[in-house]
């Protein structure tokens, strides 16, 4: 990013409409994190259960077993992921997979062309990947029946051969490009 500056996709050199960071993006962040702040301690402050989950608030009964026990929201998906294999086993791979490929998508850049607008293909896919995440949270959230059980088996198939395909169409867009 230092060489060729930050919303540059083809990678060239452009020193005429760089911006100095000092006294542009720094007041713009400050300010930022000021409103993010101030919204926060507000939201803390007036409304300290506005996001919190209602179930909280039942007392602990432990004869009973809460009717269906979920996630927080940010790890629906894997836990609909978890739900959709029938094997035990390999539903805790498939958990422990999906979680982990986030960690190495990073490390998979190895491409000339910085920006995905050059590859058509792969706009089409990374649609595919927020949709069927949005569907994998949604199914997270019903409980285990027929319709949702179909549902989150084929989505999960979808997102992990997203995966799979993402960098082979990368390889062969970029072959056909030399």
């Amino acid at each position: 990013m230092h060489k060729t500056g930050s919303l540059n996709p083809l990678g060239l050199n452009t020193n005429s409409i760089k911006v100095p960071f000092k006294p542009y993006f720094l007041f713009k962040d400050i300010i930022g994190i000021i409103i993010l702040f101030i919204t926060l301690i507000f939201l803390i402050i007036f409304y300290p259960y506005l996001l919190g989950d209602p179930d909280n608030f039942i007392p602990a009964n432990p004869l009973i077993t809460p009717i269906h026990i979920q996630p927080e929201w940010y790890f629906l998906f894997a836990y609909a992921i978890l739900r959709s294999i029938p094997n035990k086993l390999g539903g805790v791979i498939a958990l422990l997979i999906s979680i982990s490929i986030l960690l190495f998508i990073p490390l998979n850049n190895f491409r000339k062309l910085l920006r995905i607008k050059f590859f058509p293909l792969n706009k089409l896919l990374f649609w595919t990947l927020l949709f069927s995440i949005i569907i994998l949270t949604w199914i997270g959230i019903n409980p285990v029946e027929i319709p949702y059980i179909l549902i989150g088996s084929i989505f999960t198939i979808i997102y992990f051969l997203i995966y799979i395909t993402n960098p082979i169409l990368f390889y062969f867009w970029e072959k056909n490009l030399n």
